[in-house]
């Protein structure tokens, strides 16, 4: 049967993301309110909200609430700002705009910046902790632990290490896809997973969600080469042609750009096939594995 129409799919989320994150985001009150207008600033307005999406779709295939999926949702895509914002820093990237707006260290300061990306990180546990997110303590337990590895020193924290370590050096290719699983594919695997973590599901279907995330996230990374390279800025929201400026390996400097967009597309295919195991409901994260090679942002 055909696949649903994913770009409409994904507008939808990111807008009932955006009322979701003004809802779970505090309240710019009191002496820090400056700290929490910068959390705000960094996660609100913008951003394809494709983490949020994995979370509301991968619940979906075993009927979990919607309402309890979106503080799941938020809690990653706080994870994800908080990054950004730390990643944009001078000490890091060292990027002016993000999302087609100054980056946040450029909106407020470096310190602020810093402090709010601090603050979005330890909010994001706080939501999956509530009793609000789900009755069973066990599985609030399995959530907090995942994401807390997804976002650590063996995962995105890591991931950039080595990102930044290997500036200037030409890695291999299994060296980059190591570097690109931990920085970028950990959230895209926990985002997957979250949804069968809340829904009890079998050990064969969190693992196929699993696989196809992994698979998804790299497709997604090289994709994110491509665009660094061949992109339009305006389109993007932001610079291009950072990694060569830096002179990160990537997947496009070892491959080059056919090779890698060949690669890209065969993820792509790979990602589709795990998702057999799930009737129509899954079509949503089929439609996503194309677009990901596909966008243009």
């Amino acid at each position: 049967m055909p696949l649903t129409p994913i770009e409409p799919a994904l507008k939808e989320v990111a807008v009932f993301m955006e009322d979701a994150l003004h809802e779970f985001l505090p309240d710019p009150v009191g002496p820090q309110a400056r700290v929490i207008e910068a959390m705000r600033y960094a996660t609100l307005g913008g951003g394809k909200r494709v983490r949020a999406f994995l979370v509301l779709q991968s619940g979906r295939q075993f009927g979990v609430d919607r309402r309890a999926l979106s503080r799941v949702a938020s809690a990653v895509e706080c994870v994800h700002a908080y990054s950004l914002a730390h990643d944009d820093l001078p000490a890091m990237d060292d990027d002016d705009t993000r999302r087609g707006k100054p980056s946040t260290h450029k909106q407020f300061d470096e310190a602020t910046a810093i402090l709010a990306g601090d603050a979005l990180l330890t909010h994001a546990f706080a939501l999956l902790a509530s009793t609000d997110t789900h009755a069973d303590p066990h599985v609030r337990a399995d959530l907090v632990a995942r994401l807390a590895q997804a976002a650590g020193w063996n995962g995105m924290v890591g991931g950039q290490m080595i990102d930044m370590a290997a500036q200037g050096d030409v890695s291999d290719i299994g060296h980059i896809t190591r570097l690109q699983r931990l920085k970028t594919g950990a959230l895209i695997v926990f985002a997957a997973e979250a949804g069968a973590i809340m829904g009890k599901a079998s050990h064969q279907a969190r693992q196929a969600l699993t696989n196809y995330a992994q698979d998804l996230g790299l497709a997604f990374q090289i994709a994110d080469d491509l665009l660094d390279v061949e992109g339009d800025p305006a389109i993007m929201g932001k610079a291009a042609g950072k990694d060569q400026k830096a002179g990160k390996a990537t997947f496009v400097t070892v491959l080059g750009p056919e090779r890698a967009r060949a690669q890209a597309e065969l993820l792509a295919k790979q990602a589709a096939q795990h998702l057999e195991v799930f009737d129509e409901k899954a079509d949503l994260l089929r439609g996503l594995a194309a677009y990901v090679v596909n966008r243009r942002a």
